[in-house]
């Protein structure tokens, strides 16, 4: 099976790598020309073939509504462009609608995972029809983890994205619950080896998690975190979360908290939001600012 992919950044070249391993033909397109592997657009479609073809944006979400513009022309009727990029749910009906026009389908993929996905695969929260998730299927079971689990249909046109941003709002709050905790301990003068108590609870313990196996790799190379500013930014998600949950009358203190966490971090400095810096670093290679210190 051929695949193109659009945007080859952090997670899009891993992607494209892990499909490759998978058996699938990848022809990526980037606007980087050294690891490109079609000119344009139109290069990449005439490169795939056949229909019904496969086209997979990775892309931020201010890009989208271009390259769907750009896509509709060039792709045929039964063809599928996948959004796999943290867009908000609420565009992906009108992007559906608009390449239905021309009979191309539309599926939106949340997708989670980061820089690890390559060697662990990526969880995919799948929104659109049936037949079409049908015919992408082995593109999911390539980025998939191995095993029962990391792969659902979530629903119609905009469950996927809906899903992964649910999945991001849940990630604050969790985040800023294992940041409060390290803070609390670092301030505990009776308290002598903070990360090995972290390292500690990696076993056997009810709040285990891959998060918590971050934040330990964060303190093998930054005990005190003393390297980086608490300033922590925020990619949008959880606030769409939060809007969310307002507009469906559901109560959600916790993600509420966690995002207004983030807008103090911008304000002073802190160790729980250095830690949470920290672990975005680890699970997603994001940026940290330096101390200047």
């Amino acid at each position: 099976m051929r695949i193109g992919l659009i945007g080859l950044g952090k997670m899009g070249g891993n992607m494209r790598e892990r499909l490759r391993r998978g058996g699938l033909e990848v022809v990526g397109l980037d606007h980087n020309p050294e690891i490109s592997d079609a000119v344009d657009e139109a290069d990449m479609i005439a490169k795939l073939g056949e229909g019904p073809r496969v086209v997979w944006l990775m892309v931020p979400i201010q890009a989208v509504d271009a390259l769907v513009e750009t896509l509709r022309p060039l792709l045929s009727e039964g063809d599928i462009v996948i959004d796999g990029g943290n867009s908000k749910w609420t565009h992906d009906a009108r992007h559906a609608a608009y390449l239905a026009e021309a009979g191309i389908r539309f599926l939106d993929c949340g997708v989670s995972g980061g820089v690890w996905g390559l060697e662990n695969g990526y969880a995919l929260m799948v929104g659109g029809p049936a037949d079409a998730v049908a015919v992408a299927q082995p593109v999911f079971d390539a980025l998939k983890p191995e095993g029962e689990f990391g792969f659902v249909h979530a629903g119609d046109h905009g469950a996927g994205h809906f899903a992964k941003m649910v999945h991001n709002g849940v990630e604050y709050g969790l985040m800023q619950a294992y940041a409060e905790g390290f803070e609390l301990l670092e301030k505990a003068e009776n308290v002598t080896n903070v990360p090995a108590i972290f390292e500690s609870w990696r076993e056997g313990t009810v709040i285990r998690s891959w998060l918590l196996d971050l934040m330990t790799l964060a303190m093998d190379e930054d005990p005190h975190l003393d390297k980086i500013e608490g300033f922590v930014d925020d990619s949008g998600e959880g606030r769409w979360t939060v809007n969310a949950a307002v507009d469906l009358a559901v109560p959600v203190p916790t993600i509420a908290a966690s995002l207004f966490a983030r807008f103090v971090s911008r304000q002073e400095d802190s160790p729980a939001m250095r830690m949470v810096a920290a672990m975005r670093n680890q699970f997603g290679g994001h940026a940290v600012k330096p101390s200047e210190d």
